[in-house]
Parts: C-alpha cells; structure tokens; sequence
C-alpha cells in the first residue's frame, strides 16, 4: 500500500514537473488573441514567412490583407507595397456574435473564426517560407459563397508632392514631377495577375549623374534596372467576378474580384509572388509560373517551431512590465523571423509591416505605400540595431540578407572613392541608397562650386563612414559564435578598413607634409561622432569601431601572416580614446574635439557598446561608469524612445536598476493594439530599431560574453523569474532557469564551456 501511494505521488509530482516545464517553455511562444474585429489597418495583425509580410485584420466583416515583399523598389527606390486583398463571404460568419483572430506564434500562421447562428467558420492564413506563396484556406460547416478581391490603389498615375516623396529617395529635393507608375492589372488565367515594371530611368540614373560618376555607369550595381515585381492571385473553382471602385480612407482604389462558381465548405486562395530582373514580361511570367504555388505547411510549420527552439526568454515576474518584455521581445523576433531569407535586410523603419500612413501622422493622407525615411535608403545607425541582437538569438541565417546588401554594393562603393579622391577603399555613407551611393536629397543639390564630389554637403551626415565598422564586426562574430563561413566577406571587411587608412592619410597629406601625427598616430580629421558630435577629431566612436575590428580581424584564422602583418602595423597607427573630466571624475570623451552637436547620440558610450571595450569584468569600468551616469550631454539625451540605447548601455555597466527601468520602457505594450508595433518615435511605425534596442538591452541583461568568458545576470534583477535559451561564442547555447533569485537549471553546450560561466547573481 505504501509502494501504491509512494507511486502516485512520484506519477502526480512528474506531471507537475511536466507541466511546469511546458509552462516555460511555451510562454515564450504565447499566441495573441482577438475576440473583436479591428477598426482600420493599424489594428493589424502582422503575419509572414520567408520574405513576404502580410498587414491581416477583419473589419466591417471583410477580411483584410496588405501584401508586402523585400526588395519591391520602384523607379524612385520606393517600397512598393505589392496591393491589399479583400475576403467577403457569403452568408458572413463575421456578423455573428462569435468572432477571434489568433496568431498562433508557435506555427507561425494566424486562424480567423466566427460563428453566425448555425453557420461557423475557420479561415487559416499562412505564408509558406520556402515559396513566396500567400494562402488563404476558407473551411466551413456550410456551404458559402467566396469573394476574393485584389485591391490596387495604383490603378493609375499618381504623383507625389510635399511630404509624400519621403517615402522614396527624393526626399525634399525633387528634381521636377516625381511620379509612382501605374501598375498593370489584369483578370488573367483564372486569377489576378498584377505587376510593377520599372522604367528604364530611375534615381539610380539621377543619382549617378548627380554624383559625377557617369563615365563609370557602366561598371555600377544597379539593383533597379530590369527590376519587375507583382504576382497571380487565384483560388480553387474561383472566376473572375468583375471591377469595382472605392476609396479606403482617403486613397482611392480599383478592385478586381474572383467569386466562386458555387457554394462550397472549403476554398483554397493562393496569391503567387515573383520579384526578379526580367528583360520582358513573358519571362518574369515564367519566373512565376515556375513558382510551387501548393505548398505543404508541414514544412513551414517545421521551420518556426525549430526557429523557437533556437532561442527564446520567458519571465514570470510581479513586474507586469518585465513580463511584457518577454512577451514582446518574442514577438519583434516573430517579425524579424518573416524576412529571414529576403533579398534586402529587413528595414528599421517598418520592415514589412507598415500601414495606412495618416493612422500614425493624420497629416500624412498618403497611400499604404508611404514609410518615413525611403524605401531604397538604409540609414546605418538603425539598420545596426535590427541586426545585432541576432547573434545572441542565434538567428545567424536571417543576418546574410544584411550582410549581402554591404557585399553588393562594394564594388560601387571603391568605385566612388578612387573617382573622388584617387585612393583605395570603399567608402559607405550613413544615409545609404541599394545601389551604394549616398542618397541624393542628402547628398545636397545646391552645393557649392568645386566641393568635392565624394561629400555629402550636409550638416549631418558630413565626414560620417564608420558606421560600415559595425556590419563587419557582425560578420566577424558570425564565425566565433556560429563557425560560419565568412571568407566571401573578407574583401568588405578589408576594403571598409583600408578606407580609413588612405582617406585620413590622404586628407593628412592635403594639409602639410606629414600623414600621422607626432605619435606615428592616424589623424582621424575632419570626422563624425554618429551624427551627433560634428567635424569632430580623432572621434571615439571611430577609434573604437577601427580598433575593435582590426583586433578582431587579426585573430581571423583565414588570414595570411602577411595579411596579419599589414593589418597589425594599421593597428598601431589608431589613435588612443580621449576623455574628459565631470566633476571631477574622469569620464570618455566623444572625441578630441568637435566643432558643434547636430543629433542626440552619445557616441562617447560606443565603447561600451558595440564594441565592448569597456564593461563587465573589464578594465575602466568606473570611467565608463563615470560617462553614463556624469557626462552631461548623455544625461540630456538619455530616452528609452526609438533608437536610443541608453538601455544596452546600462545593462553593459551591470546597473541593474537602470537597465531594467529603460528596456521595461522600450519593451512595453506599444499602445496599438499588436503590442509589438511600436513608433513612430523618430522614424515611423512599426519602429524596427525600437524593438532592436529593446532585444539587445533584455538579452544584454542576461547574459554577456568577452573572449570566452561568459557573464549571466550581470544586471538582472534577483526577483524576476526568468527562463532562457541565448547563444554565445563558439558555438555555445546557454540555457537557464532562475527562480527565486537561485538557479535552478543550468545547461551548457558544449559542457566544456561550463568553466567559462560566471553567474553574477548570487
């Protein structure tokens, strides 16, 4: 009897053990859950998979989706949304009393549901991640009748004025009529056939001219040329059903309708997607036919759930906030997860996942196309913060997008150094256009007679090319944290560092006879702080960024010794850090000097990170410290908002009660209704580099390495339950469970790494 009872309760204690662990483990995946329909599109669900992204939300009883791509840049580098399609069933299951929407997080789709009386309906959404094929799949209880309808408010000409043209890469300066083409639309085989054809002439041509590099057009990356996108929307036993108008807000909009032949319980519509260079429609059309349009979502399915198991963070806290934190981190890394295998790196300002623009600015009464700061134009120091806390989530793959962009636009980028200054080196601006180039507008029209043409003549982006150090630095750990392959990147890490080298010694030369200074050091004048600390000498984000790198680079196992050899003498030749006093206490300088402050950066913190000179375990700390907590343009421009972070800076300080207030901050419900969808801030919405910096300051918090050492919980507060899964180098997986402020799992792969881990919380 006692072995009985004895037996039970070991049987009742395992599956309370059981369900414990299913608790934790699942959390980080928990499903967002609507009972009632939206308003409009910025109550929007986003869904995705591969590089398609989907806008999914019911109102009035339709079913609505945006369609958007990577890589869909029109002739003025716009990002093209590929159009909105439009379900309406009949009798309509959305008119009842029961009605959810669900995306169910774990698999990676969303499941639409309603009940009206006896009739009831489930519509799954999903996006296969190895096609770009969208599918709507309609099952029902009854029969119905389905309306499938492609809306297209580019039905005709339309040209952009004012504010408008921020969305591409004319910004303020347009030169003449800027205009956004007509798509061609067209009930075709059943379905809808749509598509954007760029012209012949595009910005990249106006851009070229502009910049003096002409005679070398033709050896140029020119991603727009030839550039055609748009798809084929069909559905089972569907036919064309006729056209319509309307007008959704204030954007007028034609539609084109697919209707069942009769009533049925189950309809299949699939929305095919091409985006590639074609020198004729009939060959993008075979592109597209050769699409595999009926996916398995097995294998999507399979995907996702093995994307979850890479990484994830569940906290059970009293905090309400810190449990957001967890929650939402998980869901920006589910949108982050729908571009993994894009052609483009996911934009910072909206990614995929953008919508009517007058639903966040009401006086921006653009079309769904509009997103502020271009479509084509990749600003450096945000794109930066969407791509760093992949590492750490060891979503190493979906970096590649990022990484190519740098790779294919090198040639252009050394082509343009020798033609402004006749030295070697690729030189990448911060406001950066997909063909290499700086973007016109800030580039400066009205420049002033012989200003050298490699400049761009603006007060804040000026003497700004470190920002490139960054990417390189993330290709580098690729190969320490992953084993990646990193050998076809070399010739970009290389040619970004040799920049830095001629241009400095180049400029030294233009001023006197002597190219270093009087310590054998670079002169890293005229130069940039971010853009914040202007005409700035010898800037620490610089001198960090380079030092960081070449030490990095030297330690790659894929150099020769004379390429080591090379690399070490430029080494000696980056000038210390400078500092500067607050109080009395010694603090790090943004620069040596500077001539004026333009932005709200605090550069003097890069150190900290990304480059991690100072911090945890580190040499300086009380400076760095000291700069965080004294110097007084960081304190004035400390924020949580947008691309800040002051939150990753506090967790690399071990200043666990600051880290937490500004990543809760950044990580809180957005205020719309996906929680994940923050902004505008300083960009537009949803905010990509909001969620980025908010990814980073959580991960920061948990867990931080340095060489082989790995830190847990350097500036974790010892009351938050936690349980995580992060990567670090060497191909190592650190997964923990804190409970009570003691550690109650700690698995380390490889085991040998285990004498590398310092807990820092008890």
């Amino acid at each position: 009897m006692k072995y009985l009872i004895y037996t039970k309760t070991v049987n009742l204690f395992f599956v309370f053990l059981v369900s414990l662990w299913f608790i934790s483990t699942t959390h980080a995946q928990e499903n967002i859950t609507w009972t009632s329909q939206s308003q409009n599109s910025s109550e929007s669900m986003p869904v995705g998979g591969g590089d398609v992204g989907l806008n999914l939300w019911v109102e009035k009883g339709d079913v609505y989706l945006y369609l958007s791509r990577s890589g869909t840049f029109d002739e003025n580098n716009t990002l093209l949304k590929l159009g909105r399609v439009k379900l309406k069933l009949s009798p309509n299951p959305f008119e009842g009393k029961t009605f959810k929407q669900e995306l169910i997080l774990k698999d990676g789709y969303a499941q639409i549901s309603g009940s009206n009386d006896k009739l009831n309906t489930k519509i799954k959404v999903w996006v296969d991640v190895f096609n770009p094929v969208v599918h709507l799949d309609v099952q029902s209880n009854q029969n119905i009748s389905t309306e499938a309808s492609y809306e297209s408010w580019r039905f005709e000409d339309r040209i952009t004025k004012g504010k408008e043209n921020n969305q591409n890469s004319y910004k303020w300066a347009p030169q003449g009529v800027v205009k956004t083409f007509m798509d061609e639309i067209a009930f075709k085989n059943n379905g809808v056939q749509f598509y954007h054809q760029n012209k012949a002439e595009t910005v990249f041509d106006v851009a070229v001219k502009q910049q003096g590099l002409d005679d070398r057009k033709s050896e140029l990356f020119n991603p727009l040329k030839d550039l055609i996108f748009g798809g084929l929307m069909q559905g089972n036993h569907m036919i064309p059903a006729g056209n319509y108008k309307g007008s959704y807000l204030n954007t007028a909009f034609q539609g084109w309708t697919l209707k069942s032949k009769k009533p049925v319980k189950f309809s299949q519509i699939t929305i095919t997607l091409n985006t590639s260079k074609s020198t004729s429609i009939q060959e993008w059309e075979q592109k597209l036919k050769a699409v595999p349009y009926k996916g398995d979502q097995k294998a999507s399915i399979k995907w996702w759930n093995d994307f979850w198991k890479k990484s994830f963070i569940n906290i059970n806290a009293k905090d309400e906030t810190a449990n957001q934190s967890a929650k939402n981190y998980q869901l920006f890394r589910y949108m982050l997860g729908c571009n993994a295998f894009g052609n483009y790196p996911t934009k910072f300002n909206g990614g995929l996942f953008t919508f009517d623009p007058q639903l966040t600015d009401t006086a921006l009464r653009y079309t769904p196309d509009f997103r502020n700061w271009g479509g084509g134009t990749h600003t450096a120091q945000n794109q930066r913060l969407v791509y760093w806390p992949m590492l750490k989530s060891g979503d190493f793959n979906m970096m590649k997008p990022q990484f190519d962009f740098y790779l294919d636009l090198l040639k252009n980028a050394e082509i343009r150094t020798e033609a402004a200054w006749g030295h070697k080196g690729a030189s990448f601006t911060e406001q950066l256009e997909n063909f290499g180039l700086p973007n016109p507008a800030e580039y400066g029209w009205k420049r002033p007679a012989n200003f050298n043409k490699g400049m761009e003549y603006n007060a804040w982006l000026e003497y700004e090319w470190d920002t490139v150090l960054e990417f390189c630095m993330m290709i580098l750990e690729t190969e320490r944290y992953h084993g990646a392959n990193i050998e076809k990147y070399l010739p970009l890490i290389e040619s970004s560092l040799t920049f830095f080298k001629e241009h400095y010694t180049y400029l030294a030369k233009q001023r006197g006879a002597k190219s270093l200074d009087a310590n054998g050091h670079l002169v890293l004048y005229p130069g940039s702080g971010a853009e914040t600390y202007k005409m700035a000498y010898n800037s620490t984000s610089t001198i960090a960024g380079l030092k960081t790198v070449l030490e990095r680079l030297i330690e790659f196992p894929g150099l020769s010794e004379k390429q080591k050899a090379g690399w070490q003498e430029m080494l000696k030749t980056i000038p210390p850090i400078n500092f500067r006093a607050f109080d009395g206490h010694t603090t790090i300088a943004p620069a040596k000097l500077w001539e004026r402050i333009n932005n709200t950066e605090s550069p003097q913190l890069y150190p900290v990170y990304p480059w991690g000179i100072y911090g945890v375990g580190k040499p300086g700390l009380d400076t760095a410290i000291n700069t965080y907590q004294l110097d007084t343009d960081v304190l004035k421009f400390r924020s949580h908002v947008g691309w800040k972070q002051d939150n990753i800076f506090a967790a690399r300080l071990g200043l666990t009660e600051e880290a937490a207030k500004l990543t809760t901050a950044k990580l809180k419900d957005s205020g719309r209704r996906f929680p994940a969808f923050w902004g505008p801030g300083f960009d537009w919405t949803p905010d990509h580099n909001w969620g980025g910096s908010g990814m980073i300051g959580l991960q920061e918090m948990l867990m931080q390495v340095d060489g082989k050492k790995i830190y847990l919980f350097p500036a974790w507060p010892r009351d938050w339950d936690v349980h995580f899964k992060l990567h670090a180098p060497y191909q190592t997986t650190v997964e923990v469970e804190l409970k009570n402020g003691k550690i109650a799992i700690l698995k380390v792969f490889p085991e040998a790494r285990r004498a590398d881990v310092k807990v820092m919380i008890e």
